[in-house]
């Protein structure tokens, strides 16, 4: 699904000389059915000039579990650059953040008729390919390499997450999956134990000390919908323990974790729910194959703008 080059198209730059310095804002909502749901973003265009200090101060104003920061001119093949910060700290991938950055670069900043947008990350790039124009459009971006690590006993995460080992499934370890940033990924028995979960960043002290970071993606087999696949949450520290109410990061490494392990018939072709638990429904969708040499997993969903305006 990814494409082999960057994007053609003209560049509408928004700067205007003899104006106070404003930057273009907007909101979208990734990986929802429906506006209001699913994950928000906010997208700065225009960043060229603002300090890293700044970045993150308007990251932590915003509260979102990611803003993104998109340069104002494409490098010369065609590439946005992008910065994302978290409420605490810049990252180097993140899932929703790469479809709703690639939506809005498509509606605001190029013409508005691409089927792809070329995406810049720390980590390398990344294409948006879209099926369809306007509001809740689905797009789909392709993962990039991911590296599975350490596997963590069964005891210590569930202890962590407040539930009994027995909670976790044993079909498959807990295991660490990184891709610029880095996640465990947890097989839970049932949904009544994912429900009950809950990040304890004290009783998470043992594995931080084995170097892993407190981000979780949980799933199990037992969806509310039956057109769905399978149910997860997420968990992340950003000064303190939150929730995302949809993880495409989270996706992408739950599809090279099944590829590995031999979870599910391949192709995969799955649906999974978030996001339910804090009131922000949302639908994410995961295609992952082996190719010659290389895991290609693919991350899809729904994109629904919400707000547009101007960063003071």
């Amino acid at each position: 699904m990814s494409p082999q080059g960057p994007p053609k198209g003209e560049h509408r730059s928004a700067k205007r000389e003899g104006t106070p310095v404003t930057r273009p804002f907007h909101i979208v909502d990734v990986f929802a059915e429906k506006a209001y749901a699913g994950n928000p973003l906010a997208v700065v265009l225009e960043t060229d000039d603002l300090l890293e200090t700044t970045m993150q101060a308007i990251a932590a104003e915003t509260n979102y579990s990611e803003t993104a920061f998109v340069a104002t001119d494409p490098d010369p093949d065609g590439a946005f650059r992008v910065r994302l910060f978290t409420p605490a700290r810049e990252i180097g991938f993140a899932g929703h953040p790469i479809l709703g950055t690639g939506w809005v670069v498509r509606e605001h900043v190029l013409s508005g008729d691409k089927d792809f947008v070329w995406l810049r990350f720390a980590i390398g790039d990344v294409s948006v390919t879209f099926d369809g124009r306007g509001g809740g459009d689905l797009a789909w971006f392709r993962a990039p390499p991911m590296h599975m690590g350490r596997t963590v006993p069964r005891e210590a995460i569930a202890a962590a997450l407040g539930i009994a080992p027995d909670d976790i499934a044993e079909e498959s370890p807990v295991q660490q999956v990184s891709a610029g940033t880095s996640t465990l990924v947890v097989p839970i028995a049932s949904r009544r134990a994912l429900e009950r979960c809950r990040l304890d960043l004290q009783a998470f002290r043992p594995l931080a000390a084995m170097g892993l970071p407190p981000l979780t993606y949980l799933w199990c087999r037992e969806p509310r919908d039956a057109a769905n696949d399978l149910c997860t949450r997420f968990f992340f520290d950003a000064h303190g323990v939150r929730e995302d109410p949809a993880t495409g990061n989270g996706a992408a490494f739950l599809g090279a974790y099944l590829l590995e392990h031999h979870m599910f018939p391949e192709p995969l072709d799955l649906r999974i729910e978030q996001g339910y638990e804090i009131r922000r429904p949302s639908l994410v969708r995961l295609k992952a194959r082996r190719g010659e040499g290389a895991r290609e997993v693919d991350v899809g969903g729904r994109i629904f703008p919400v707000v547009s305006g101007e960063l003071l």
